[in-house]
């Protein structure tokens, strides 16, 4: 029950919650029983089916509709008295600026991606309000403060990154499931359903002999008057087989690896038909089906039953064909999404062909949907406890008992006999470029990387700025918004074009560029240091930002006993753990950690290491656990799949 001082901290209040998911419905319930009267909700989302084993607000007939308007109108139901204001909006569209966050007591986040977390926790330093960052991921959970001068901030201390493979990897020699996934879900299936004018790595050259090299057809071309049973046996056979027959004749490759096996229509099917019976013809002829399934279409029933080389490739045809016959439309303008059920069953199939090929042991339906979605599935116990958490530690910042706030670890099994693991929170990083506005140094090759190499491979995906703006001395390079005016949209296009040291305002090693946000009124200097050379393979953006270091994802951890995974904020510590934490639905796949005990000894500014020197792994302050998750990727990216035993899936 709480005393007059809490009573009147709660009800004078307003507060923002960022994120209608699975902790936001958890959050959002508990902030109405305990008192809170004026709640802000801001989420993009629509309600999916998927959704409806853990954010217990929402009912099948909300499917489709926004989570911040449904999860507002079931909790008014039982606290009709409140006021609760929804926005079906995302969190980074101009109208949410610094302003608009000023009005608030505390702001709760209940997100599922890095990108807007780090842009909330800007918006929060710069209109100076107390933030509550909060993950979960199965069964573990974290709940962080960050106040602006007092503690350090949700991105004073790096975040792992996701687990990247060369593209020539996942398309010449694959070793893990994960790499037979990314092939099928990023180049396979999207040359085949997706854009097909599109860059993409798959070989899809046939080796027709009355072809010339140079004109040789495009096998995923469809022919006129080919039926879909020919196609695909012809994409079947080209790249399961053909393919790996090519491969194979570049012996070097194989000479420290096994050999795959091609792998034709044929070998797998033993020259039986394509049509078991009349019953997929019937199934397939069903109009009453509402989302058309290659399981179904076979008489499969068991997700999580592994399949054969067969079963993999009947339900690779029947896909195929659910694809052309029933969403023909789409057929072209299809990407890979984890809800849809017919191209996850193509996904693994897929994969599953190309693992048997490359002596890689097959997996099911169930864990393949895990692995391309990044899945982990979450529990509802897990985001109720964390909500319940927020809230404790909002009533704290509330009442300015700021000195009894705690960074909360829920973890999955006791230390300590106790699952749940308060920490002090940490003081800021004196290096964080964030809230301590320490310079960076960007070495970078002046003289051939472009304005725009800049832009897209620091500013907006490392600084995760989402309105930039740059200037050199007094020169304006580079700026976004919506109301420039032609001539400077124009001329900052032109800009962006130009080799650095040809730019207006030359950008050369020695000078210093500034790029700031203005929306989230947050401002960087970066030092340039020119250098002429970079290595392809351990450098493949060209350029090398310090200061922003993400934390490296340790590749034996059993012999190195440390490491992260996912959480929210904090040092290389529990906070690992968990300080990687989606917010509670989908995440990725990340390190798993040493689940130990921290200590509560609270880390001096002194103990802060330089930005280029990352804390060490015998750090014992806190012992490693899965420290913050976050996802996103452009370049093939997939994370470990824990084939090795040493990593583990993780969600919010």
């Amino acid at each position: 029950m709480a005393n007059g001082q809490q009573s009147s901290a709660i009800k004078g209040s307003k507060v923002l919650m960022v994120g209608a998911g699975g902790i936001g419905c958890e959050l959002l319930k508990t902030l109405a029983l305990s008192g809170f009267h004026d709640i802000h909700i801001i989420d993009m989302d629509t309600i999916e089916v998927s959704n409806l084993n853990r954010q217990f607000l929402f009912r099948q007939s909300h499917v489709g509709q926004s989570k911040a308007k449904v999860a507002r109108d079931a909790v008014l139901r039982f606290r009709p008295q409140i006021s609760i204001t929804p926005y079906h909006a995302n969190v980074k569209d101009s109208d949410f600026n610094v302003d608009f966050f000023k009005q608030f007591s505390v702001v709760l986040n209940g997100l599922d991606n890095l990108d807007a977390r780090r842009h909330v926790n800007r918006l929060c330093l710069a209109a100076d309000v107390p933030l509550v960052e909060s993950g979960t991921t199965g069964f573990l959970g974290q709940v962080t403060v960050h106040i602006k001068g007092q503690t350090e901030c949700y991105e004073c201390q790096p975040k792992p990154a996701p687990k990247t493979y060369p593209v020539c990897t996942i398309t010449s020699t694959p070793s893990k499931f994960v790499h037979c996934i990314v092939w099928a879900k990023d180049l396979f299936f999207a040359k085949l359903f997706g854009d097909k004018n599109q860059d993409n790595d798959l070989n899809v050259r046939s080796t027709d002999a009355s072809s010339s090299s140079d004109h040789s057809e495009d096998v995923f071309e469809r022919r006129k008057d080919e039926d879909i049973e020919q196609y695909g046996k012809r994409i079947y056979d080209h790249v399961f087989g053909h393919n790996i027959e090519s491969a194979l004749s570049n012996e070097e490759t194989w000479k420290n690896r096994n050999k795959p096996r091609p792998i034709y229509v044929k070998d797998a099917l033993f020259d039986e038909p394509l049509q078991q019976n009349g019953n997929a013809d019937k199934v397939l002829s069903t109009e009453t089906i509402s989302t058309p399934s290659a399981m179904a279409y076979l008489g499969l029933k068991n997700p999580q039953d592994v399949w054969s080389l067969k079963e993999n490739t009947r339900i690779f045809f029947a896909a195929l064909k659910l694809f052309f016959s029933k969403r023909q439309k789409e057929v072209g303008n299809l990407s890979f999404d984890k809800d849809d059920s017919l191209a996850v069953e193509f996904v693994t199939a897929a994969a599953n062909i190309r693992a048997a090929s490359f002596g890689i042991p097959l997996h099911s339906l169930f864990e393949a949907k895990g692995i391309a979605g990044n899945i982990v599935h979450a529990v509802a116990t897990t985001n109720a406890i964390i909500a319940g958490l927020i809230v404790i530690e909002a009533i704290k910042v509330l009442q300015n008992d700021t000195k009894k706030c705690r960074m909360t670890y829920c973890l999955e099994h006791p230390a300590r006999k106790m699952l749940l693991m308060p920490v002090e929170p940490f003081e800021p990083n004196k290096a964080c470029y964030v809230c301590s506005e320490t310079p960076l140094l960007l070495e970078v090759n002046t003289q051939r990387a472009k304005l725009k190499d800049v832009v897209e491979k620091v500013v907006t995906s490392k600084l995760g700025m989402h309105l930039p703006l740059i200037t050199h001395g007094p020169g304006l390079l580079y700026e976004v918004g919506d109301d420039l005016d032609q001539d400077m949209v124009a001329n900052y296009e032109a800009n962006l074009e130009k080799v650095l040291s040809e730019l207006p305002y030359a950008i050369t090693g020695g000078t210093i560029i500034t790029v700031e946000d203005l929306q989230q009124e947050l401002v960087c200097n970066i030092n340039i240091k020119h250098r002429e050379d970079f290595d392809e393979e351990k450098e493949p953006d060209g350029m090398v930002l310090h200061g922003w270091t993400p934390a490296p994802l340790v590749e034996n951890q059993a012999a190195a006993a440390t490491t992260t995974t996912n959480g929210a904020s904090t040092s290389s510590t529990i906070k690992s753990a968990v300080n990687n934490m989606e917010e509670d639905d989908e995440l990725t796949i990340l390190e798993s950690g040493i689940e130990t005990v921290p200590t509560t000894k609270k880390r001096k500014l002194s103990d802060v290491s330089d930005p280029e020197t990352p804390i060490p792994a015998d750090d014992k302050r806190v012992k490693k656990m899965p420290e913050q998750l976050e996802d996103d990727g452009d370049v093939v990216i997939m994370l470990d799949d824990g084939n090795d035993g040493n990593s583990k899936n993780i969600s919010r």
